[in-house]
């Protein structure tokens, strides 16, 4: 932001000495000869002088941040002030062509030529052209309207100042006219280049969406995983800002956190697109066609705000059969309980129809943080010793990293093993949870055993 508002400013800042200079010189110029055209061309760029001070002005408001009262920032005052000098244009192409009419129905007689006011004029097309050329790279790479109207004033410079040539030509050749067709040229061509600029200006005051910016935006947020579709986008621009609202569809089963980086990647990928862009991002939670059953019962539940896991599904006979253990506080009452599972049961029967079958295994929610305390390391060492020696004539082996845990509940085990790397994982389960069972029997006071298996080191 800062860097834009330096290059405009600068650009604005150069501008206002050149306009005022050459503006100068040619009113000076063309009272010395009588020539209209070349008056015309002056006041044009006395135009120009005031617009450039209009548009050094407020570039030094545009680039200020959003506040409280303006929400979108203050960009928009660029294309109110562009609507203001176009309006000034007009006025001044109505009063050339009202005093070159004047002119061709009296037959004023042709100014007085000499090389002095096509020096002049050569050496106006010249810094014009430069200006224009400059402003115009300036107001693309900044995507300043103010700065393009002002590169569009100097451009209808060059044009004004030919025609002018063309006119002093023709009276020197005789044609007493020539001068006051010229200045009807200048007005012709002033009227056109501020209808261009009228449009483009009028357009971002109706939030006309820029050319491509929509296509270019839901491409860009297409592109970011996660996101299955854009539903719905608008795009309005404030300055060099476009600001983006945008609804996309992302899978119900994604997380919430997995939500808010969805949006952070598509707030990239649109600023890469479009350069400066604020997007507003409204993600709308969908069933994906390769959604599983097992997927749906878990977003069931979550959007109940329940816990549940080991989800089985079976297909028995073209019925469906469905396993859910479901946790509550251990404190709750049987029947309060129960009626949180019936709640459970009848969402999915809503979501799968009514011949689903549905159990539900209700069991104590285990507490976040429960107090615990490590075991001695003697209680350590034997139930590691008992790991080992139940792990002995089996597929896992090399038991480590054995800790045991003292809590209100009970003891909790944590170990490691490893197991073939062949090995499928349903075989590693079912080896391991032989060995728990066996570790639970052999110590009655276990509440829970957590197994971590991993293939041999290489």
């Amino acid at each position: 932001m800062s860097n834009n508002h330096s290059t405009k400013s600068s650009v604005a800042a150069i501008s206002i000495f050149a306009s005022a200079s050459m503006a100068a010189a040619k009113f000076v110029v063309g009272i010395a000869i009588g020539s209209l055209a070349l008056i015309s061309e002056a006041l044009h760029s006395s135009v120009d002088l005031v617009a450039t001070v209009i548009t050094w002005m407020v570039v030094r408001v545009s680039d200020k941040p959003a506040d409280d009262e303006h929400h979108y920032g203050h960009g928009k005052i660029e294309s109110l002030s562009a609507l203001g000098v176009i309006a000034m244009l007009y006025v001044l192409a109505g009063g050339i062509l009202v005093a070159a009419y004047a002119r061709l129905h009296e037959g004023t007689p042709p100014p007085a030529l000499s090389a002095i006011p096509f020096i002049v004029l050569v050496v106006d097309i010249a810094v014009n052209f430069w200006r224009a050329w400059a402003l115009h790279r300036a107001a693309r790479a900044t995507k300043s309207q103010a700065l393009a109207a002002d590169a569009l004033h100097f451009a209808s410079d060059v044009f004004g100042s030919f025609a002018v040539i063309i006119g002093l030509a023709l009276s020197g050749l005789g044609y007493w006219w020539g001068d006051a067709a010229a200045a009807i040229g200048v007005a012709v061509v002033i009227s056109l280049l501020g209808l261009r600029l009228g449009r483009s200006t009028i357009e971002t005051l109706l939030d006309r969406a820029p050319e491509g910016a929509s296509e270019k935006a839901i491409t860009a947020i297409r592109s970011v995983p996660g996101v299955v579709d854009v539903e719905r986008l608008r795009v309005r621009m404030v300055g060099p800002t476009h600001f983006i609202d945008a609804i996309a569809k992302v899978p119900r089963t994604t997380p919430i956190d997995r939500v808010e980086a969805i949006k952070r990647n598509a707030q990239a990928a649109v600023s890469k697109a479009l350069g400066d862009a604020d997007l507003t991002f409204t993600a709308v939670p969908v069933a994906r066609d390769n959604e599983s059953v097992r997927e749906r019962i878990m977003v069931i539940a979550r959007n109940s705000g329940l816990a549940i896991h080991h989800v089985t599904v079976h297909d028995v006979g073209g019925r469906l059969t469905v396993s859910i253990d479901l946790e509550v506080d251990g404190d709750m009452e049987l029947v309060a309980a129960h009626d949180i599972a019936h709640d459970l049961e009848r969402s999915i029967r809503d979501d799968f129809g009514e011949d689903v079958e549905v159990d539900t295994h209700i069991e104590p929610l285990e507490p976040e943080l429960p107090h615990g305390t490590d075991a001695a390391p003697g209680r350590v060492e034997a139930i590691k010793a008992a790991l080992t020696r139940f792990a002995a004539n089996g597929a896992i082996h090399d038991i480590h990293n054995v800790r045991v845990r003292d809590t209100d509940a009970g003891e909790i085990v944590n170990f490691h093993c490893r197991a073939a790397p062949s090995m499928s994982v349903i075989k590693v389960h079912e080896n391991v949870d032989e060995i728990e069972r066996a570790l639970r029997r052999a110590f009655p006071s276990i509440k829970r055993v957590i197994s971590h298996a991993e293939p041999p080191r290489t």
